[in-house]
């Protein structure tokens, strides 16, 4: 009976320990670039994502993919001024997509970083 309750105990451990092993990861951040303005959005990321797109306030639906370049950088062109706050969706090399709504605020300013509260 012992070895059971040792196993058993030895099993729970092993499962949680692999859980916060699963669970660790690095909070994407959103840095917005130095050449943004009221018409561009260029949004730099701390770790490595794919297929990102915005959603300013008052669209309907997220944009096309943003055009990265060069690495980690995405931009956002647009001949109307970009009204916040804006939500962000991403592709993460380890799969599956996300969305952070409401992330950059109205008043972004370039420079500024904006924590996402995503663990990739």
């Amino acid at each position: 009976m012992a070895s059971l309750s040792s196993s058993f105990l030895l099993a729970a451990v092993a499962l949680a320990a692999l859980f916060a092993v699963g669970s660790c990861g690095t909070e994407l951040t959103l840095t917005i670039g130095k050449d943004s303005s009221s018409t561009k959005l260029s949004l730099i990321t701390n770790v490595a994502v794919s297929e990102v797109s915005v959603k300013p306030k008052g669209a309907t639906d997220f944009s096309d993919d943003l055009k990265e370049s060069p690495a980690n950088t995405f931009t956002l062109d647009s001949k109307e001024p970009i009204k916040g706050p804006i939500s962000f969706r991403f592709a993460a090399k380890a799969g599956g997509y996300h969305v952070v709504d409401d992330v950059i605020p109205a008043d972004f300013k370039a420079g500024a970083v904006y924590k996402t509260g995503k663990q990739v």
